[in-house]
């Protein structure tokens, strides 16, 4: 390898280090050893020094030791003129130059806490542009694209494009093969993701093209991002660096685009990335380092055009993407799926309230589906001015030998997501509260009603083909048409919402587990049946059936649950053989319908998560998109930290938020009437079937019963209000007897 790059990332790491100190000095003299330092809303302190070095971050004192640390790791300046191995000193200068930058990080949090905006997508007409880390609701919500392989890697692109124009070019390479790419430093007085902003991209989490600061010093919030996923998903345990950065190479497919002029500090933050096997593409001519080694393969590849860059940093890493090509005349993926279409930028508008919308799948008999055929019936985009509004009906017709009713819900559901990946096209809801906008930029280069067929028949086939044969798509536009289709299809919603109400647990003999999670929690076992949908809230029993019958070596397996062993907490002997031999031993037994009892184990990707409250006599849930503390004592992201490992942890157990109305929910405790606290985002959300659930077990105002944060976040303040609307979890037999 060339002594020039070493020598560069060597220095690099000695300025940045310097700096770092001399931040650190500064703030203890104006703040004090005992200042809070963090990065707000995260479980897992300073990532990538809780991770590498298992230090608590917690204060402004404890970056002291990290930043020891960092100045025995620098090697001694590269002096001779003859040739030495220097990979191994120039990995130990990067890694001290990324730890002592996630130091300068923090303290940027403290000395300008409005620096970055904490949220998803960046506010740019209030200027806010930079996100910074990612908190733990982002991390859990987007980390799990990680696992199920629709986000195949992520690029972390330093510097800025030559132009606005091949900035736009790059990030939408990378959009197409469902990368994320994170941004930060700038060069020539701009960046990346200011260059996307005036190319008019939409640029946020939501879009996969995330601005994390301008500084190159943000590229710890990417390395942090991938040690995270290592902990909270690979099990990975803070301090086993060799673990850490081990499974980051073989798992987190990373890699970094310098765009412009390498410099020192620069050169080091390459270096460290290179220890996560995360090897760096450049566009200028600076020293490679070639030998295969720690990274896949190069480490370092420089002077690569602008066309060939995306694809030549995949070739690196030693990523495989799968790129479904749909026919469309506009870009088409996963990433695509978050953007928005403005109010300003709409050509045609269906549904959402404004017209009749409304989308079905039913099953037809093999001779009357012409696989394919997409039909139009009434008028067309190029029918009707900019702005306009059509009622719409979505009929897809799909046959085959294996299709069944049960699968008709299903595939109807993926409309949204598939529908959504094209580039803009907007799609909320579903059934008959969809609402599509399509953008003009969309029009302008051939998009039609004709092409959401096509899309559904394109990829239904790539993803479903397993379980039928042929599917068309009727598209009704004319308004008489539609609102013919709009009874029939609440019809068939009716019947299908009825059919799996009616299903239970004793009834049915076959659960399904999943295990999709096990690779971020390995001993997990997720067994969903139909009274107890799967944690994660996307699969329910059908679900698992379908996905059974469309990949039967894949995830969710058939579970016969044989002998009940206890019908009350929800034991069987067929399940507790299934998950220990799931758990590789870990798990021997679970129970359906009990917090306090051998709960099923718990991922990180509940969507809620309930705990015992002994001194009310019930429990309580919080929902992840709710931030503050709960009554437990521990916010969300505290929650999760500790039990989603997948673990047994009598008190507390992960839960979709349908499952809390369903009649199984927790019924070896006591059932329903034990919730006695919820956030109110969440209580409102399912407002009307815990009416439902109420009137069912005799407590009609059970709704208003229960506590939100409004009342109380201890349960101290909780008691009271409890006390004063009789809640009946205050009467019912000590929940921890």
């Amino acid at each position: 390898m060339s002594r020039l790059v070493a020598f560069a990332a060597i220095q690099g790491a000695y300025n940045i280090v310097s700096k770092a100190e001399g931040k650190f000095k500064k703030a203890m003299d104006k703040y004090g050893p005992n200042q809070p330092l963090e990065f707000p809303n995260t479980a897992y302190y300073l990532p990538v020094i809780y991770s590498i070095l298992g230090i608590k971050v917690e204060k402004l004192a404890d970056a002291e030791p990290v930043l020891q640390r960092c100045w025995k790791l620098l090697p001694a300046h590269i002096k001779e003129r003859i040739y030495t191995p220097y990979l191994g000193s120039m990995l130990d200068a990067g890694m001290a130059a990324i730890l002592a930058e996630e130091v300068v990080e923090a303290i940027r949090y403290v000395e300008d806490p409005d620096f970055y905006f904490p949220a998803e997508d960046p506010d740019l007409e209030a200027g806010k542009i930079w996100l910074g880390a990612a908190d733990d609701a982002i991390m859990r919500k987007r980390g799990i694209e990680f696992v199920d392989g629709s986000a195949p890697g992520f690029a972390t692109i330093v510097g800025a494009a030559p132009n606005p124009e091949i900035a736009k070019a790059i990030a939408e390479e990378y959009q197409r093969k469902s990368l994320y790419v994170f941004m930060c430093a700038n060069q020539g007085g701009t960046t990346f993701a200011e260059q996307l902003i005036e190319a008019g991209v939409q640029i946020g989490w939501s879009t996969r093209l995330v601005p994390f600061g301008p500084d190159i010093s943000a590229a710890v919030f990417a390395l942090g991002f991938a040690n995270r996923a290592a902990m909270s998903f690979g099990g990975v345990e803070p301090g086993d660096y060799r673990k850490n950065l081990l499974y980051n190479k073989n798992r987190i497919f990373a890699f970094v685009n310098a765009l412009g002029e390498v410099n020192a500090e620069w050169a080091a933050n390459a270096a460290g990335a290179v220890n996560w096997g995360f090897p760096t593409i450049a566009d200028t001519d600076i020293p490679e380092i070639l030998p295969t080694g720690v990274c896949t393969y190069e480490h370092v590849v420089s002077s690569v055009p602008y066309d060939q860059i995306c694809a030549k940093s995949i070739e690196v890493r030693g990523l495989k993407v799968t790129i479904t090509e749909v026919p469309v005349p506009v870009a088409y993926g996963p990433a695509f799926e978050g953007e928005r279409v403005r109010k300003d930028d709409v050509y045609l508008e269906c549904g959402g309230g404004k017209t009749p919308c409304v989308e079905l799948v039913r099953i037809a008999d093999m001779d009357k589906v012409e696989d394919g055929k997409v039909e139009v019936i009434g008028p067309d985009i190029k029918d009707v001015q900019p702005g306009s509004r059509l009622p719409l009906a979505v009929v897809v017709e799909v046959a085959g030998r294996r299709m069944q009713e049960d699968y008709e819900p299903i595939l109807e559901r993926q409309i949204h997501h598939l529908v959504n990946y094209a580039q803009g096209v907007m799609h909320i809801g579903q059934r008959d509260i969809a609402w599509y906008r399509i953008g003009k930029a969309a029009v302008e280069k051939g998009f039609t009603l004709e092409h959401i067929g096509k899309i559904l028949h394109a990829k239904f086939h790539q993803d479903f083909g397993a379980i039928f044969d042929k599917c068309q798509v009727k598209i009704y536009t004319d308004e008489a048409k539609v609102k013919e289709w709009v009874p029939v299809a609440q019809k068939v919603y009716k019947e299908r919402d009825e059919r799996i109400e009616g299903m239970t647990d004793e009834t049915t003999e076959t659960y399904y587990s999943c295990i999709l999670c096990q690779s971020f929690a390995p001993t997990h076992v997720c067994v969903v049946s139909p009274e107890r949908t799967g944690l994660c809230g996307a699969y329910n029993w059908l679900d698992c059936k379908a996905s059974h019958e469309i990949n039967p070596t894949g995830p969710n397996q058939p579970v016969n649950k044989g002998e009940c062993l206890d019908p009350k907490l929800g034991n069987w002997k067929g399940v507790n053989e299934f998950v220990e031999m799931a758990s590789r031993g870990a798990v021997k037994s679970v129970n359906f319908y009990s917090v306090v009892y051998d709960p099923m184990t718990t991922c990180g990707c509940c969507e809620c998560i309930a705990a015992v409250l002994p001194m009310c006599n019930g429990i309580m849930t919080v929902n992840r998109e709710y931030m503050g503390m709960t009554p437990c004592g521990m916010k969300f992201t505290t929650l999760a930290g500790t039990i989603g490992g997948g673990l047994v942890t009598p008190g507390f157990v992960g839960h979709a938020k349908y499952n809390i109305t369903q009649r199984k929910f927790i019924v070896g405790d006591g059932g329903i009437k034990r919730m006695v606290w919820m956030p109110k985002m969440l209580k409102e959300e399912i407002r009307e079937r815990l009416i439902r659930r109420g009137e069912e077990v005799g407590v009609p105002n059970l709704v208003d019963m229960i506590a939100t944060e409004e009342q109380g976040v201890t349960e101290d303040e909780i008691l009271p209000f409890l006390q004063e609307v009789g809640h009946p979890a205050l009467s019912m037999e000590p929940i921890l007897g």
